[in-house]
């Protein structure tokens, strides 16, 4: 039996490093679109928690009307953090990705009131701003991904007094980008867009599939709120 758990993660970890590959904006979206009929499967495989921390995190300081709350869920995926902000009783999501293959298995969780492809860090979020309760990011921020100046379209897209929540990896190579990221929320923070309510430091994030790492790496979820302008 573990030799077949152990089969079933090399298989993953070969997915993963292959995408390290796409260096073209194009090549990431043809490898989300490939990946997106396994993707759930595969990242249950890896123990990834970050949809579940993230959900968490806004669950434990939003107080206002749960199912009246407007959540933009960037890089939304296959829908894994509505599924789990849904079990914190939000009931209203909107969705933006950038592989349509992904934006179809969203659309069957029957979660989204509202779906829309776009290429983040590439164009303007193709959403209303200062419009949403909560804004989310989970998995996107890392190296190769998503450019770091995203977090500001973030915040614009969220209500006066909303919450932005993001999450990073802390494995090796990662820790520049994580370095820098984190240099932009300092930054807005001083600029009196938002201020910190919580920086989670997250031990066990999910399995190492990098050759240099074993067992799991950590990560980050960060949780603003924006000021009143």
């Amino acid at each position: 039996m573990m030799s077949a758990v152990t089969n079933t993660f090399e298989n993953v970890k070969a997915v993963i490093l292959s995408a390290h590959k796409s260096t073209t904006s194009r090549d990431k979206v043809d490898f989300y679109n490939t990946w997106a009929k396994n993707y759930d499967q595969d990242v249950a495989v890896l123990d990834y928690r970050a949809p579940s921390l993230a959900a968490n995190s806004i669950s434990s300081h939003f107080s206002g009307d749960r199912e009246a709350a407007v959540v933009l869920d960037v890089a939304c995926g296959t829908g894994l953090v509505a599924k789990q902000m849904k079990r914190h009783g939000f009931g209203h999501f909107v969705g933006i990705d950038g592989s349509n293959a992904m934006l179809e298995l969203a659309r069957q969780t029957e979660l989204y009131q509202d779906l829309q492809k776009s290429m983040l860090g590439q164009e303007p979020l193709p959403v209303q701003l200062g419009l949403f309760d909560v804004v989310v990011i989970v998995g996107a921020l890392s190296v190769g991904q998503v450019p770091v100046g995203v977090v500001r379209d973030l915040c614009k897209s969220t209500k006066p007094g909303g919450y932005i929540c993001m999450t990073t990896r802390s494995n090796h190579d990662n820790l520049e980008y994580k370095a820098a990221l984190e240099r932009e929320l300092k930054q807005m923070e001083e600029e009196g867009l938002w201020s910190c309510v919580q920086v989670t430091e997250v031990e066990d994030w999910e399995r190492a599939v990098s050759e240099q790492e074993d067992g799991y790496i950590s990560g980050s979820v960060y949780l603003y709120k924006k000021l009143q302008q």
